[in-house]
């Protein structure tokens, strides 16, 4: 397992992320901190929960984990190579392009209407890979379909001709052909039904052990995060506040915003009612750098909070909180 200390990687350390900072300019004189000098390490065959409300930057972490957006200043080291130097124009022209890849939120959205399935599937390996004959490629689609569960004679329709779960079966299939060390995945089943969502989820962890890859997967529903992953980070505005063991965050979670989270899940067992959160959000455009992020709607606040940043401890093994009262 791995953790938020500043050790030299691991040797079976993917993705090393660190101090990763990304700020968007709103005038002269105001940023907006999306992201918060992040660090995290993923392991190779390691499945990493992300999570946290709307706004705390998920979205732009995994858009630069991506290389869809040039980092403000940090490192990303994949592979054991620096990838935040490389601008997002000649990313694509990386060989670890193809090692990289991203199932997006909605299966809709992210398919070219114009394009069959098998078009969708292939165009990545036209693109990164090339010198695949026509039938290689039918070939390579065909075996993609089938790790997918895609029937075989889908693979000539369009999007608008595929149901919900069909299409999201696509999306992973073009994710997957390139054979990816990291899949990064933004809510891949949020727009899903449940019935269905049940069913990709459980092909996503068949997948991750016959493949060996890597998963970053990006929820906003703990449950699924439980079942799917090894590790979880919390984010809140802009910032990591805690990492761990799934089991261990779940069972005995060290920061109040995540124990408001967990209390947040529902469920048919009889337990504490949700921890609330009053107040409003502190605004992420300019903010106090000595002042903790959950500092107004923290139900354990104190004067200490408003003047001293809490950074990130080991309060157990591996795991990993960032409040002044964590024990």
């Amino acid at each position: 397992m791995t953790s938020l200390s500043p050790s030299p990687p691991q040797t079976d350390t993917l993705l090393q992320v660190r101090d990763l900072c990304k700020t968007f300019s709103i005038s002269k004189t105001a940023n907006l901190h999306a992201v918060d000098h992040v660090s995290f390490n993923i392991q190779a065959g390691e499945s990493v929960g992300l999570v946290g409300e709307s706004g705390c930057g998920k979205s732009t972490l995994i858009r630069l984990v991506t290389r869809l957006l040039d980092v403000t200043s940090g490192t990303i080291q994949f592979d054991n190579t620096i990838l935040s130097t490389v601008a997002v124009r000649q990313f694509p022209k990386s060989p670890h392009r193809k090692g990289i890849q991203l199932v997006f939120q909605d299966p809709t959205d992210s398919l070219n209407p114009r394009f069959t399935a098998y078009d969708t599937i292939t165009e990545p390996i036209k693109r990164l890979e090339g010198g695949h004959d026509k039938a290689q490629l039918q070939a390579r689609a065909a075996e993609l379909a089938e790790l997918v569960g895609l029937p075989q004679e889908l693979l000539n329709r369009f999007p608008h001709q595929l149901s919900g779960g069909q299409k999201a079966r696509v999306g992973i299939a073009r994710a997957i052909a390139l054979n990816p060390k990291l899949l990064v995945l933004d809510e891949p089943t949020s727009a899903l039904d449940v019935s269905v969502q049940a069913v990709i989820l459980h092909l996503l962890a068949d997948l991750k052990e016959r493949l060996g890859m890597s998963y970053l997967f990006v929820s906003h529903d703990l449950n699924v995060v439980r079942l799917l992953c090894d590790r979880i980070l919390v984010m809140y505005l802009g910032k990591i506040i805690e990492s761990g063991p799934v089991e261990q965050v779940f069972n005995h979670p060290r920061h109040p915003y995540t124990e408001a989270l967990i209390s947040a899940i529902p469920s048919f067992e009889a337990k504490p009612h949700p921890i609330p959160l009053t107040g409003e959000p502190r605004s992420p455009i300019n903010p106090d750098p000595n002042v903790c992020r959950l500092y107004g709607r923290c139900p354990k606040g104190e004067d200490q909070c408003q003047q001293v940043m809490p950074t990130l401890e080991e309060v157990a093994p591996d795991h990993w909180a960032a409040c002044h009262f964590h024990n």
